[in-house]
Parts: C-alpha cells; structure tokens; sequence
C-alpha cells in the first residue's frame, strides 16, 4: 500500500508541476497592435524636422557664469580676520 500511495503522490506532484509551466513567456501576451493613420511620409517629414529641433548639449551641463565681484580679495580676508576675532565665526571645539 505505502508504493501505491508513493506513486499516486509522485503523479499528482508532477502533473502540479506541468500545470505551473504550461504557459512559457515569450511575450507574445504582451504585444500590443498599433493601426497608423498617418502615412510614410508624414512620418518621414516629422523625423526629418528632429534634427533641427535637437540640442546636442546634454540636459543640465551648462555652469551659470560668475557672478562679478567688486570686492576686493585682500578686503574679504581682513573682515573674516576681523570676525574671527570678534568671535562672530566660531572656531575649535567650540563650532560644533
């Protein structure tokens, strides 16, 4: 009885498993139809005029111009001198 029940188990398992891989995915379910109704050479114009219309620089890659400066370098050091001393700009230990 216990190789009756084994087998009747076996089959059972493997007709589970030829159920889980019926369907292969080969993406055909996915496929979706299109119908154009614009004709080749609408499109051909449209893809012509791309060119034209396309930037060649990447999105983002220009760096904003400086700002110009009327101060001076040496006057700027001589102000954080300046604060620094006054204790305006925290320094050491004491900055965290």
């Amino acid at each position: 009885m216990n190789a009756k029940f084994l087998l009747a188990t076996l089959a059972i398992a493997a007709a589970a498993t030829g159920a889980a891989r019926a369907d292969e995915a080969d993406a055909s379910q996915f496929a979706l139809k299109f119908e154009g109704n614009r004709t080749r050479a609408e499109v051909m114009a449209e893809a012509a005029t791309v060119p034209a219309t396309r930037s060649l620089e990447p999105a983002g890659s220009r760096v904003a111009a400086l700002p110009k400066s009327t101060l001076d370098v040496k006057a700027v050091r001589d102000e954080a001198v300046q604060a620094l001393r006054l204790g305006k700009i925290p320094s050491g230990e004491s900055s965290f």
